[in-house]
């Protein structure tokens, strides 16, 4: 049996504790990854007390707390608050989602807080995205059309905009690709769940006109069948997608471009 061990100096080890807020009657403890890449140490997890009287229901929330009031030098992605932008995306209580629409009172006990999984870390909670990112420029996401330029838009029916639904909402956070044990292991050839899904948005656009050059391109042993339809995409997206039907979609077309 092949038997799998992460590198030594990438095992985490126990961190600081710090002190527990004078006076705090609320509390919640929170133990968070953290790694420099300027020191030579394992990663650790720090354990932090939280005042929940002192701030605000979600994660975010408390992650901000400790940055502003305990510890600044924590480090980690965010900005809209609103579930809009996927900055805040990192594993919270074991599975991957947003920091700002996740709540304290959704988990019980300890909130262990790591960055995306099976990603390399630049530092504390912030993943290295190049690849995600190029992965998702490969699918060209843009209209692509091969007619004249009309003298207005290109007019698209109510019953051909609604088959976008479930597909134009995704926001780039990589909960998905991240979740999928076939990307951790092919990240440098599976496109993964959420370029598939991008790349599923525009092979049903109506005003599209490069779909059999779309479906060619994924219609490959790992950049699209590297997917085992194991669904932890459609489980952990956050904006309640679901990545895994998509795939399905393409891999029929695929199927139908070669029948």
């Amino acid at each position: 049996m092949v038997e799998f061990t992460l590198p030594k100096n990438s095992q985490p080890v126990a961190g600081k504790t710090w002190p527990k807020p004078v006076g705090a009657t609320n509390l919640r403890e929170y133990r968070i990854y953290r790694y420099d890449p300027d020191d030579d140490a394992n990663p650790r997890i720090d354990t932090y007390f939280v005042d929940t009287d002192d701030c605000g229901p979600m994660i975010l929330d408390a992650l901000l707390w400790i940055k502003n009031k305990i510890d600044p030098t924590l480090t980690f992605r965010r900005s809209c608050r609103e579930g809009i932008c996927g900055s805040c995306s990192m594993n919270i209580d074991g599975s991957n989602t947003l920091a700002c629409t996740k709540g304290m009172d959704e988990i019980d006990g300890v909130i262990k807080v790591y960055p995306l999984p099976h990603m390399s870390v630049i530092k504390d909670l912030v993943p290295d995205l190049t690849g995600f990112y190029e992965q998702h420029a490969a699918v060209e996401p843009w209209l692509q059309t091969r007619t004249a330029e009309p003298e207005k838009e290109r007019i698209q029916s109510p019953q051909d905009r609604a088959k976008l639904d479930g597909l134009y909402e995704c926001i780039l956070c990589a909960c998905c690709s991240t979740a999928c044990p076939s990307y951790w292991w092919n990240a440098d050839r599976f496109l993964g769940p959420a370029a598939l899904l991008q790349a599923n948005r525009w092979i049903v656009d109506s005003r599209d006109e490069a779909t059999p050059e779309r479906v060619g391109y994924l219609d490959d042993l790992f950049r699209l069948y590297r997917c085992h339809t194991i669904v932890n995409c459609s489980k952990v997206c956050p904006k309640g997608l679901n990545p895994a039907e998509a795939i399905a979609k393409i891999k029929d077309r695929a199927i139908e471009r070669t029948a």
